[in-house]
């Protein structure tokens, strides 16, 4: 495959950046679209050019790190997938491939292709954690959950917090991020000590950052690669309104 790539060039967050075209020849389907970076920053490298900067690590559709915007869509073409586990078979031979960073105000772009999550981990620190104790490994039956409750947690606990929620939201709202994790802890026992606290707080949080509201047009959830449902926004609007009228704030 021969490709044409519009590569979103930044030196650092205070100066302007701008699209460079590269032409990349004899990439195979099989490569996945971090590893047609790879063979772009080998060539790059040895005509002594700077190479592009983007953020991997597990490489594994885990970590949620590989944060791209390929043409117009967070993480590429195919629905629930990261861009790490996105391979050149979703192009044509001869296409031309437009990747850019996240947009937001929230994650402010430090090099290329690469920006600053850090947003995501002050609101987790906010409210996403328990104070139970819950010493070792318990058998599974000692603690009883209900299986609908149990399926809806780890469902929201599947969020990776890679940060397509934002970079498709018109509004650059984290709220599918916050609600995943909110959620998560909400439907648990163990998460009931701070469960007024932790949607109060890591709402306010949020707002701190910079993250625009929501207006539920769902796009969050389609670019989402783990499909985090919507539905854990109303629940976190539901947990805010409780926290709210319990606390006397409304």
């Amino acid at each position: 495959m021969n490709l044409t790539l519009k590569v979103w060039r930044q030196k650092n967050s205070k100066e302007a950046g701008n699209f460079s075209t590269y032409q990349v020849n004899d990439i195979t389907p099989d490569m996945s679209f971090l590893e047609l970076f790879d063979v772009l920053n080998e060539r790059l490298i040895a005509k002594g050019e700077e190479p592009v900067a983007f953020d991997h690590d597990c490489r594994e559709g885990i970590c949620g790190m590989c944060s791209m915007f390929i043409n117009g869509r967070a993480h590429g073409p195919w629905q629930g997938t990261t861009t790490c586990q996105l391979h050149m078979r979703a192009f044509n031979d001869g296409d031309t491939i437009v990747v850019e960073p996240w947009r937001a105000a929230g994650f402010p772009v430090l090099k290329d292709l690469v920006v600053d999550r850090s947003a995501f981990d002050r609101v987790i620190a906010a409210g996403g954690f328990v104070s139970a104790n819950t010493g070792n490994a318990q058998d599974a039956n000692c603690l009883p959950v209900p299986k609908p409750d149990a399926d809806d947690a780890f469902a929201a606990a599947a969020c990776i917090g890679c940060g397509a929620c934002v970079a498709a939201c018109k509004n650059s709202s984290a709220m599918l991020f916050v609600s995943a994790k909110v959620s998560q802890l909400a439907l648990l026992p163990q998460g009931q000590v701070e469960r007024e606290s932790r949607a109060l707080n890591m709402v306010k949080q949020m707002d701190e950052e910079g993250f625009g509201s929501c207006t539920l047009t769902g796009s969050c959830e389609a670019a989402c690669p783990k499909e985090i449902s919507l539905e854990n926004i109303a629940r976190l609007n539901r947990e805010y309104l409780m926290a709210n009228l319990k606390k006397g704030l409304f």
